[in-house]
């Protein structure tokens, strides 16, 4: 049973399951973001930086028919059979009307998004037992490049840049991830050092494709050509994980989105994608719906590895440890995606700075780790080698650098197997929920501990390296299904997963995969947390002036307006995402 307070926020997370009933005009290649009335209402002759995706890989003559039309031809997206263009608004429905073209999306924006980390996932236990590091295993990071340091000693093993510079990182982000993933430590062993600083993978080499600029901002056909350029290297580098410690909002089905279809195909090549669930956790796209309905693209894509954050409240041991509060929920909007799909430590973690003159740095000093080195005359030298960053990009980070240690021990898994194991062998003792407070404003925030907020569990490295047993099909996230009769939630499986299986690694497996569920009809899974229980009738969720109404979701000004959610000064703006209050 759950009370009234409690009730009244789940009926607020309905409307993201129902939002894949909407549509807008009778144009079904244009996304319903291009049709709704604020894009209809634009200029027609107003830029759009658009990917249009083709029944068939696009040939010169597909380019030049868009530029006929006035556009501008960027690039080909092969993996994803589509082109990167510029066109008039004026022009969507003429390129719709060529047969070849299948759907059309906005080239959206993307954003950027250890010691005690790695004990708080047993990653020191498992090096030792089993002896892993990362050795051989190549990761590719798309990220804001990486500067070369002692901490990489010489594993960058190739390096491109797409934002037209020398692939080093000028954000502060990127090398911070890599060395969460990668980092040897190097700069940690000291005779006066008291810590050591190692990456989860400390000898996995990396792979540097930067997307992001000095601002740490990106756009989907970047990411794309940098994910087709992984795919492109897997053999030559042994590519077996990427990293996407970025995002950016959802906007249509995945099954349409070519972000996610790009991952998609870097998955079926054999390599693990690993992405970060957001940092909106702390944001109501309804009120009262207490961050759910929040997670980022391409991490509501269900192929893919999508991780959430913890707070290691700084100790070793995972026992006191909660979820971060800017941590985002699911379900996926549009689809409904069950997200995410594990949680690792993200909040306060300490990995390598990559320059003290990078943009991060530089907006937030007081983050920056001084070490204390002494020469032979016993005078000491205060040196800044690392630094202190928080979000769902460090606990991806996390994730990636165990993947790698995994397949290391277990190279013949595929992504489906290493999926299923790291979410079968999580760590699943939560407490029911916890509290947060924002040290700036004093608002307190409450997070439940279901399975849209903390996936399968808690990252456990040990447990996942002592399996060798697989699972079978596929390791598809499940999605989030309304029933209209009985008013609740509950998980539907895809009929090809592993999660259908009746054995270990079905859902009739005692040691569940997803915790604290339960059987329920059509082997759904209904949970017992509370933001999954009882959704009762009521008028603001079923009635139509709410959910279907235009002045409520779908309105200017409230989820898609540019002053609300989407805004640069809301989700997207620096002090969002990285301001010293994002902690908790």
């Amino acid at each position: 049973m759950i009370n009234s307070s409690i009730a009244s926020k789940i009926k607020t997370l309905t409307p993201f399951l129902l939002i894949a009933g909407m549509a807008f005009g009778q144009t079904p290649k244009l996304s319903s973001e291009l049709q709704t009335r604020e894009f209809q209402a634009m200029d027609p002759e107003a830029n759009l930086r658009v990917i249009v995706q083709y029944n068939h890989d696009p040939s010169d003559a597909d380019h030049q028919r868009v530029r006929n039309h006035g556009g501008t031809y960027h690039q080909a997206l092969h993996s994803v059979r589509a082109g990167s263009y510029s066109v008039p608004a004026s022009t969507l429905s003429e390129l719709t009307a060529d047969p070849g073209v299948t759907h059309i999306s906005i080239d959206h924006e993307i954003s950027s998004k250890l010691d005690y980390v790695t004990a708080a996932v047993t990653a020191t236990v498992a090096a030792q037992q089993y002896g892993v590091d990362g050795t051989g295993i190549g990761v590719a990071l798309l990220d804001s490049g990486v500067t070369p340091g002692a901490d990489f000693a010489g594993r960058i093993v190739y390096s491109q840049d797409f934002t037209g510079g020398n692939g080093q990182d000028q954000y502060g982000h990127g090398g911070h991830v890599a060395g969460i993933i990668a980092g040897g430590g190097d700069n940690s062993h000291c005779s006066s050092c008291t810590r050591s600083l190692q990456g989860m993978a400390p000898n996995a080499n990396i792979v540097n494709l930067r997307v992001l600029d000095q601002s740490g901002v990106s756009n989907d056909s970047t990411v794309i050509a940098a994910i087709e350029t992984a795919i492109r290297l897997k053999a030559k580098y042994n590519i077996r994980v990427m990293n996407l410690s970025l995002g950016r909002p959802v906007f249509e089905s995945y099954t349409q989105d070519p972000l996610c279809q790009a991952v998609e195909a870097a998955w079926k090549a054999g390599i693990v994608v690993v992405t970060a669930a957001g940092n909106d956790g702390r944001v109501d796209l309804l009120p009262g719906s207490n961050g759910y309905g929040t997670i980022n693209a391409p991490g509501n894509d269900p192929y893919v590895i999508t991780v959430g954050a913890m707070n290691t409240r700084e100790t070793y041991s995972r026992n006191d440890d909660v979820l971060a509060s800017y941590s985002s929920k699911g379900p996926s909007l549009v689809d409904g995606v069950a997200k995410p799909d594990l949680v690792a430590p993200g909040n306060m973690v300490v990995s390598v700075l990559s320059s003290r003159n990078a943009t991060l740095p530089m907006l937030y000093p007081g983050n920056l780790i001084h070490t204390i080195y002494y020469n032979a005359h016993g005078n000491s030298t205060k040196s800044s080698v690392y630094y202190v960053l928080s979000g769902t990009s460090m606990a991806a980070g996390v994730v990636s650098g165990a993947v790698a240690d995994l397949l290391q021990a277990q190279p013949n898994l595929t992504p489906d197997q290493v999926k299923a194991r790291l979410m079968q062998t999580a760590y699943k003792s939560f407490p029911t929920s916890s509290i947060a407070t924002d040290a700036v404003t004093g608002q307190t925030f409450v997070d439940y501990y279901d399975v849209l907020s903390r996936g399968a569990g808690y990252l456990d490295l040990a447990q996942a390296l002592g399996r060798r047993d697989v699972g079978q099909g596929s390791a598809l996230s499940p999605t989030v299904k309304v029933s209209r009769s009985t008013r609740t939630l509950c998980l539907d499986f895809d009929s090809s997963s592993t999660w259908t299986w009746s054995g270990t690694w079905g859902i009739n497996s005692p040691n569940n995969v997803w915790g604290d569920a339960a059987l329920g009809a059509n082997e759904s899974i209904v949970s017992t947390a509370p933001v999954l229980s009882n959704i009762t009738a009521s008028s603001a969720v079923w009635g139509n002036s709410a959910v279907w109404g235009n002045s409520a979701v779908w309105g200017n000004s409230a989820v898609w307006g540019n002053s609300a959610v989407w805004g640069t000064s809301a989700v997207w703006g620096t002090s969002a995402v990285w301001g010293n209050s994002d902690r908790q």
